[in-house]
């Protein structure tokens, strides 16, 4: 996608993972590195990951909920005691985690031009922690939890094109996950996207988006 000529009335980004280096592995592994044998962890991470994403399909609950239902669930097949505590230290860690490297230079040259937005499953009072860290300010932070739905249920696009007023042809969505956001946007006829392949989905060029290997090939793309 050749995305030269066109200026978007905001930017939209998604935060963990495009913006903010997700870390769930670094949290995880302490909790199950003496409980299971060392070649199972990396499928345990799997599930997890795999039950995060059902979970999200589901009746509205907020983020801290997902993350212990999915962790009940991955225990449950794996057999392994569930403990809050465990999930208590994920919650925790969520609001620790910063920016990916590229990130504070490429936000910095695109919040010169355009206004930045950001569509996260979250919940705000741990998103305003991760946010803090970007080094820039955003025209609006919609979360999870205001629209009461998740990427990549429509309600939560919706929600964002609602809030702030636009066409689907007027933004310019960046997310580094192919299912969460870009199979959404393409079903939703958001034309403007752009792929930060940062390993965690194949990428996939039938859903029409620009790509790039970090957030510092965004600005380019614009001809900043």
């Amino acid at each position: 996608m050749d995305l030269l000529g066109f200026t978007p009335k905001y930017i939209t980004f998604d935060c963990y993972g495009t913006l903010t280096n997700f870390q769930m592995t670094g949290a995880v592994l302490p909790l199950i590195v003496d409980r299971m044998a060392p070649e199972d962890t990396e499928t345990f991470l799997k599930d997890f990951r795999a039950y995060r994403m059902d979970e999200v399909l589901g009746p509205f609950k907020l983020y801290p909920q997902v993350l212990r239902d999915s962790w009940q669930r991955a225990c449950n097949r794996w057999r392994i005691q569930f403990r809050p505590s465990d999930v208590d230290a994920i919650v925790a860690a969520l609001g620790s985690w910063g920016p990916h490297a590229d990130v504070p230079a490429a936000l910095e040259k695109l919040a010169s031009a355009y206004p930045l937005v950001i569509l996260s499953n979250a919940v705000d009072s741990i998103l305003a922690h991760n946010i803090e860290k970007l080094g820039v300010e955003f025209h609006r932070v919609l979360t999870a939890e205001q629209a009461r739905a998740y990427k990549p249920r429509y309600q939560a696009f919706e929600y964002m094109l609602d809030q702030l007023d636009v066409d689907r042809d007027e933004i310019l969505h960046v997310s580094s996950h192919i299912w969460y956001d870009l199979i959404p946007a393409h079903d939703l006829r958001i034309r403007h996207k752009v792929y930060v392949n940062r390993g965690y989905d194949p990428s996939t060029p039938f859903y029409e988006y620009a790509e790039t290997s970090d957030l510092g090939g965004v600005p380019p793309l614009l001809g900043i």
